[in-house]
């Protein structure tokens, strides 16, 4: 079994607050770590699918208070919005009793119904964290890793056909099942087609506009699917860098498929041998490389890209809350070499630290103030950064 990063601050989070929020994507591992905590904190585990989990809580005041010497863990806690104001009273009724942290552990798939719900009843009350999938840090095998994805049962699985068949099962289960809970009825084909074209269009410009005609949709309807595909964490927005410092900015966010194995499950791509084949390649590893550094940094730094109407541009930033920035280029070459607009854009912003990540293993200057760095001596870098805050 491999250890998640986040284990140690879910129990802290456990220990300091009544509520803990645990996100993810469905099947990330979510519930295998929460039991891991509840182990510790003598837990009570209800599952929100189970008919017979849901019906104990028809009355779910009268149970939950019958357990309040326990952490209970509420997994797919969306289905059941109607709880979120019942624990508010249960969390405010243990803290005058005494109890003011480990009560309750939520689960959630989606980032949408969860925090809209526990944002109104239960702040002040409830810690939220993220679980993404497994990143460098947590499965040294990065080829695997990158082909594969993040997911457990991808990254696990006995051979690529298994590992490709397990991840297009999952889109078609988030297709035809999980999306329609969260919002209105969309056709599993149409939004399949979506996302196949964020996948084709991966790390690029959002065009909110060419994806609604390529779908054959207005741009309202194709902005509301990207959000959804954001809020279920499937899909990230890269925000712009956006300072005043004289230049002509772009202002469009970057969109990618957060899990490099749902990339190339949404376009085919079986194993290593032929995504080296694939236009997709450069990209694939550039939203890769951001993905880990983003997820090992948690949420301690904001990441951004860079980019000018005059040519300079950074793959990504990451800014520190003490103001200091990171530039951070991308490049999928043994022997990588600078452009022109990576050097104008560091003297636009004066990063603190820049660093250029290739696949290559060993760490050298490649100028004065730039190194060459591999992806996972830079992940333990910017996590020690993270846990130092």
């Amino acid at each position: 079994m491999i250890n998640r990063i986040l284990q140690t601050t879910l129990a802290e989070a456990i220990l300091r607050s009544p509520a803990v929020a645990l996100l993810g994507p469905r099947q990330v591992g979510k519930t295998t770590l929460a039991l891991e905590a509840g182990n510790i904190h003598n837990a009570l585990y209800l599952d929100l699918e189970s008919e017979q989990d849901r019906a104990k809580l028809a009355q779910p005041e009268l149970y939950l208070a019958g357990h309040q010497d326990k952490l209970v863990i509420l997994d797919e806690i969306h289905r059941a919005p109607n709880l979120f104001p019942v624990l508010r009273g249960l969390i405010d009724q243990g803290r005058r009793a005494g109890r003011k942290a480990g009560q309750y552990l939520l689960l959630g798939s989606a980032s949408i119904d969860l925090l809209k719900q526990s944002g109104e009843t239960l702040a002040g009350r409830i810690a939220y964290l993220v679980l993404a999938p497994f990143n460098v840090l947590e499965s040294p095998a990065i080829d695997d890793l990158w082909v594969r994805g993040g997911f457990p049962e991808s990254l696990l699985a006995a051979n690529s056909t298994w590992s490709l068949r397990w991840r297009q099962d999952f889109i078609r289960t988030y297709l035809e099942r999980d999306i329609p809970q969260f919002g209105p009825r969309i056709a599993a084909e149409t939004l399949r087609r979506f996302w196949s074209m964020l996948a084709h269009n991966q790390g690029g410009m959002l065009n909110t506009a060419q994806l609604a005609r390529n779908i054959g949709a207005d741009t309202k309807t194709a902005a509301s699917y990207l959000d959804l595909l954001v809020d279920l964490l499937l899909v990230r927005r890269l925000p712009p860098w956006h300072a005043n410092i004289g230049k002509r900015l772009v202002k469009t966010p970057k969109v990618y498929v957060r899990d490099s194995g749902l990339v190339h499950a949404l376009l085919n791509i079986p194993d290593k041998e032929t995504l080296l084949g694939h236009p997709v390649v450069g990209a694939s590893w550039e939203c890769f490389v951001i993905e880990n550094l983003i997820s090992v940094a948690s949420d301690m730094a904001q990441a951004y890209f860079y980019r000018s109407n005059g040519g300079a541009e950074i793959d990504l930033l990451l800014t520190w809350p003490d103001g200091k920035l990171w530039a951070i280029e991308i490049k999928r070459s043994l022997t990588p070499k600078l452009e022109r607009g990576f050097h104008s854009a560091c003297n636009d912003l004066t990063p603190t630290r820049k660093f250029v990540v290739y696949p290559g293993l060993e760490r050298y200057p490649l100028a004065a103030d730039i190194e060459a760095i591999s992806l996972a001596e830079l992940a333990m870098e910017v996590k020690a950064v993270a846990e130092g805050i």
